[in-house]
């Protein structure tokens, strides 16, 4: 066998040479491949972040672009504690306003000021699992306090004014939301964080974008069920049972009052409550995603007017993520404890002020403690007003007290008198204040009156005992006292009434659509 010479030490031969020059070559080959590659995906994705950002920047410029607020020059200058609440409490009003192509779905005068069609005080429990919608008829007899008009001056105090007819007092086609936020924390005693109004036609198109929404009716529906002013009973609009419905369709559904059990606002709430419930079912079904969020997005600030504070996209999308956890069964809505007065609508008390003590400490309707947890907003406790175990024990043996109305409500300064000689005080006299523009009420006290002074205000929850140049003791009543005796237990519970009439979002669409 032949054998191959080998090489003398420290020499090659050219044929390895060649070989280990071929593979160099490779790997030099295989590095610029490998580092091309790199650069290629390293710029794709730059130019994919690039692209991304401008997007997203679009989107919000075009999001924001699309949010009208209304001013809060018209807001209430004496308002509830904004940190008394754990909760959050959003006003949500449905305007028949007819500006902006409104006109065109539905009736009534262009030119006609906007009332609040519906309205409902949405409060979300700071668990964010909970919530509850609580209707406001528009009907109802409520005072209206002052807000301010076009011209800078602020109206006056109204009293067994109509509910509906507070968006109108800011004397604007478009109407005031604010006048209506003034009059819902009178009426509530809680501070609403946020209003948001919806008109018709971004009604219709809030409901084109989710796909239509399901409703059911009771019973079939007619052309003079809607417009009661036909002389003839018209085609059917709607047949009896569960079907889906949007745009023109679902404004019709919502604002059905006649034909339908006693025709009255009541029944046509338990219709609403359920389209609201169904329209909450079919967004969440549909997945909190951005290919079903953006276009809501986008339709949704088009069709709203809100306050300052959600005057932004990202604040209006950070809230509305906010609610995404929300429980469907946890989702409740009722009616204001109601009673009739002649044609119109009166709040029941002490039922109300139960319902709105149990949003106030974030209880739910069965009694539950649904306060912060999970990081959600918390606040120091207030302090306390004057409970009515404290108010029963004081006396006013001894002390003479001077009543003043520095408010346009008349009366109230005998009944704040009655409230005082209940406590044995001696009212020496009642009579109007100087002016008549208080917000709120204040113990006037002189020289050596403080102590008493103290315990007159124990019986005037908030009031700030103030020393003055006079002698005695005065009181001098604001818009904050609704002349409610404060000698009751405050109620610890929603009555079984409130509290069996609500509503689940998840509820039989076609359970409880009417009344009488």
């Amino acid at each position: 066998m032949t054998q191959t010479p080998e090489a003398p030490a420290g020499r090659t031969r050219r044929g390895d040479r060649a070989a280990r020059g071929d593979t160099g070559r490779r790997a030099t080959r295989g590095r610029r491949r490998r580092r091309g590659r790199l650069r290629l995906g390293l710029a794709i994705a730059l130019s994919f972040l690039v692209l991304t950002t401008a997007g997203a920047g679009w989107l919000y410029l075009r999001l924001s672009g699309n949010i009208d607020t209304f001013s809060s020059d018209g807001v209430a200058r004496n308002r509830p504690d904004a940190e008394a609440s754990k909760g959050e409490n959003v006003l949500v009003i449905g305007t028949d306003a007819r500006t902006g192509g409104n006109s065109d779905l539905g009736g009534g005068d262009k030119d006609d000021i906007g009332r609040s069609d519906t309205a409902f005080l949405l409060h979300i429990y700071a668990d964010h699992e909970h919530a509850v919608g609580v209707s406001v008829p528009r009907d109802t007899l409520v005072t209206i306090p002052p807000c301010k008009l076009p011209d800078g001056s602020w109206s006056r105090t109204r009293t067994n004014a109509m509910f509906n007819s507070a968006y109108s007092t800011g004397e604007t086609a478009e109407g005031n939301p604010a006048c209506t936020q003034n009059t819902v924390e009178k009426l509530t005693g809680l501070r609403v964080d946020h209003t948001v109004v919806i008109d018709f036609k971004g009604f219709s198109q809030l409901t084109d974008v989710v796909g239509g929404v399901r409703v059911c009716l009771p019973q079939d529906v007619y052309q003079n069920d809607l417009n009661p002013n036909r002389a003839t009973r018209g085609k059917v609009l709607f047949k009896k049972g569960e079907q889906t419905v949007s745009g023109q369709r679902a404004l019709d559904y919502v604002r059905i009052r006649h034909g339908i059990g006693d025709g009255s606002d009541i029944g046509r709430i338990k219709r609403q409550q359920a389209f609201v419930s169904s329209l909450i079912r079919k967004i969440k079904d549909d997945g909190f995603t951005p290919t079903k969020l953006l276009p809501l997005a986008d339709a949704a600030t088009k069709s709203m007017t809100v306050d300052p504070g959600l005057g932004s996209a990202d604040k209006l999308l950070k809230f509305a993520m906010t609610l995404k956890d929300v429980d469907l069964h946890n989702t409740k809505f009722v009616t204001i404890p109601w009673k009739y007065e002649g044609d119109r609508v009166a709040v029941v008390q002490p039922d109300a002020d139960a319902l709105w003590a149990a949003l106030k400490d974030d209880r739910t309707l069965d009694g539950k403690d649904a306060g912060a947890k999970n990081g959600a907003k918390t606040t120091s406790s207030p302090p306390a007003s004057p409970s009515a175990e404290e108010e029963s024990e004081v006396s006013g043996a001894g002390i003479s007290v001077a009543v003043y109305n520095g408010t346009t409500t008349k009366g109230l300064a005998s009944t704040a008198a009655k409230a005082l000689t209940g406590h044995d005080f001696t009212v020496t006299g009642t009579a109007n204040a100087a002016t008549q523009d208080h917000a709120t009420t204040t113990v006037e006290y002189g020289p050596g009156r403080k102590a008493d002074a103290e315990k007159v205000a124990r019986l005037f929850p908030d009031a700030t005992p103030r020393a003055t140049g006079t002698a005695g003791v005065a009181v001098v009543l604001g818009e904050d006292y609704t002349g409610a005796a404060q000698t009751s237990p405050a109620p610890t519970s929603v009555p079984s009434g409130v509290a069996d009439s609500a509503r689940s979002a998840d509820e039989d669409l076609c359970s409880n659509l009417s009344y009488g």
